[in-house]
């Protein structure tokens, strides 16, 4: 009997289904890479202008006047450059808008991720995110056109631009920011956990609060830094609602405005390339990138020193 020898098939052979199939994976790879440093070229593009036009700014205005003078009149015959005028209205603005997004967004986080039926969770976080859709022109005329004078009517002496009504509907509009990514962060905790508690007797609203809320830190903190952050650097709302008027103060009854308020407000004039107005939109635009640095450098502090690995 005649057999017929057949050559054996090696595992290491390459097929040009498996060639073919290896150059899309490392066309998807560069393409990804690339999408990945385009970021951060564009980030370092965008610090290099700053430094660069800001320079020229502080090559005329000495480092102690720019921070400790209360007066910013940079278009005015007799210019005064103290940043601390707009630094005060954006704080004030953002501890206004803190005070209410933070509280209300942990409650609701909570509610969501522990309390809260499944049906009724999938139908009430899409609508909440939906605030943060809104535009924020919207959310400036709403504080001035409903909020203002609602509060009016309760404080005689408020301006019709206010740090209040501002920083309130900036709070509202934050909310979704909070309680979305702290409910995130509340849902990856391990059921393990709560289970012990519920073993030892504890309840529902101790387990959360002692148990859950603990381990959920790191992801609650980084959701208050990405609000902190989106509170510092809103515009539109700060811009119609607040007033336009540099002003060194603590009340949030004032009228004030904000660092990106004040660029909106100079960027939208034909103010000449080089002058000294023009320049001190960059001074302020890297005073906002530094704070916002801050804020993101203690953010990553916050991760790494509360991080919990389950």
């Amino acid at each position: 009997m005649q057999t017929t020898e057949r050559e054996p098939t090696s595992l290491l052979t390459v097929t040009p289904r498996r060639r073919r199939q290896r150059i899309w994976e490392r066309g998807i790879a560069v393409l990804l890479a690339a999408a990945a440093f385009s970021s951060v070229f564009v980030t370092f593009g965008i610090v290099a202008t700053l430094v660069v036009e800001s320079a020229s700014f502080f090559a005329h205005v000495p480092l102690k006047e720019f921070f400790t003078d209360t007066l910013w009149t940079p278009l005015f015959a007799e210019p005064r450059y103290g940043i601390l005028a707009l630094v005060s209205g954006t704080m004030m603005t953002t501890l206004v808008a803190l005070s209410i997004a933070l509280p209300a967004g942990t409650i609701i986080a909570i509610y969501l991720s522990e309390f809260a039926p499944p049906r009724l969770r999938e139908w009430v976080k899409p609508v909440l995110e939906l605030l943060s859709a809104v535009p924020t022109v919207v959310y400036g005329y709403f504080a001035l056109l409903v909020v203002s004078p609602f509060l009016q009517k309760f404080i005689p002496d408020l301006s019709h631009f206010s740090i209040l009504s501002a920083g309130l509907v900036m709070g509202v509009m934050i909310i979704p920011y909070v309680s979305s990514l702290s409910e995130d962060a509340m849902r990856a905790v391990p059921a393990i956990l709560r289970e012990g508690s519920y073993a030892l007797g504890a309840s529902k609203l101790g387990t959360s609060l002692n148990v859950v809320f603990p381990a959920a830190l790191s992801g609650i903190a980084a959701s208050y830094v990405l609000a902190i952050s989106r509170a510092v650097g809103e515009t539109m709302i700060v811009a119609i609602a607040a007033g336009l008027q540099p002003k060194f103060t603590v009340n949030p009854l004032d009228s004030a405005a904000t660092i990106s308020a004040f660029i909106v407000q100079v960027s939208l004039g034909d103010l000449p390339h080089g002058s000294m107005g023009y320049q001190s939109i960059f001074a302020a635009g890297i005073t906002l990138f530094a704070i916002t640095l801050c804020f993101n450098i203690g953010a990553h502090w916050l991760r790494r020193r509360f991080r919990e690995a389950y």
